[in-house]
């Protein structure tokens, strides 16, 4: 298994980012968080998890190891995969899932698009003792409207939405807040969703 991969960052997108390490790219699959951290970089370390299934093997980064931890905690959880658990972290940040499953606030996972509450109630029971809650924050960076806009309607197609659908919501969103930014704007069109 893969601990780390560090090289350069050859391509970036807010669902995945190719690393180019001694000639060889990897494509790992990041949260939005992640690429909130990483898309002003040159260079990167991402710590690995590799899927391993009958028809792929997928890697997903994380810039931090925490952030791995976490995800690995979530595929443990029945009915959670790592697609789903993507989704969660790209939803909300480290501490905020953190103080959400310590706090036992199941709204906060609900808020995220297809965990119901049943699947919110299972991952506080099963992850609550396994939890420490750290708070964590990522800092936002300044982007045009249009770029911002582009970058969260690519981030919702790859992630499985239909672009009419994911359309609607980011113009929708883009009337009320025209200055978000694309981790926001994704977050909020997934909720909206």
């Amino acid at each position: 298994m893969y601990e780390y991969i560090k090289g350069t960052i050859v391509e970036i997108s807010p669902a995945y980012v190719v690393l180019d390490n001694n000639g060889v790219g990897y494509m790992l699959n990041i949260s939005l968080n992640c690429y909130t951290s990483l898309q002003h970089e040159k260079e990167a370390k991402l710590f690995v998890y590799e899927a391993i299934r009958e028809d792929a093997h997928v890697l997903f980064g994380f810039v931090e190891k925490r952030e791995r931890e976490l995800f690995e905690l979530l595929i443990t959880v029945s009915g959670v995969g790592p697609n789903t658990a993507r989704m969660i972290l790209s939803s909300l940040t480290v501490g905020d899932l953190e103080q959400a499953i310590g706090s036992g606030n199941a709204n906060a996972l609900k808020s995220v698009k297809g965990i119901g509450g049943k699947t919110a109630q299972r991952i506080i029971v099963d992850l609550k003792d396994k939890i420490n809650v750290v708070g964590v924050s990522f800092i936002d960076k300044g982007e045009t409207r249009s770029a911002v806009y582009d970058e969260a309607l690519a981030a919702l197609v790859m992630l499985g939405f239909t672009q009419q659908m994911s359309q609607k919501a980011l113009k929708k969103l883009f009337a009320q807040e025209p200055d978000v930014s694309v981790e926001d704007a994704i977050k909020k069109a997934l909720k909206m969703m």
